[in-house]
């Protein structure tokens, strides 16, 4: 299969698929900066890396990110954002989680594409973006139902 052909297959892949790929992918990544960075117990290095790894740190990534991705990029993301969600944390606001999704799928996009200097480049900005503001947790508001 030629390089295009394998990109195209990845693009079509379910986002929901790109987005399991890519917590992965994006959560190895924050480990090894945090370790590099903080370094100390592993109760310290988990702490220090849901600041990273949180919904709304990487919904916070997506937005920003967004007016820098390429067509294609921002069609992956797009995808995921608007695909129908099969479970949802219970503690997250639906649109954050749902951002959060498409940030991941992007990563898990790129990263079975091969685009290992895209992907590293958007790890960066992902991480500047994190640490230059301040995230707070976005709670889920329940509906009358589930109250």
């Amino acid at each position: 299969m030629s390089s295009n052909t394998q990109a195209d297959a990845y693009f079509r892949e379910n986002p929901n698929v790109l987005a399991f790929l890519g917590d992965a992918v994006y959560e190895v990544y924050i480990r090894k900066y945090v370790y590099d960075k903080v370094g100390g117990s592993a109760e310290a290095l988990s702490n220090e890396t849901v600041k990273y790894v949180r919904a709304e740190a990487q919904a916070a990534a997506h937005d920003r990110l967004l007016p820098e991705l390429s067509e294609r990029e921002a069609s992956v993301a797009r995808r995921a954002k608007n695909h129908k969600i099969t479970s949802m944390p219970g503690n997250v606001d639906f649109m954050t989680y749902k951002k959060a999704t498409a940030f991941e799928a992007l990563v898990g996009y790129l990263d079975l594409c091969g685009e290992k200097e895209r992907l590293g480049h958007i790890f960066e900005r992902a991480v500047e973006i994190i640490e230059s503001e301040d995230i707070k947790p976005q709670r889920r508001q329940k509906n009358k139902k589930e109250k």
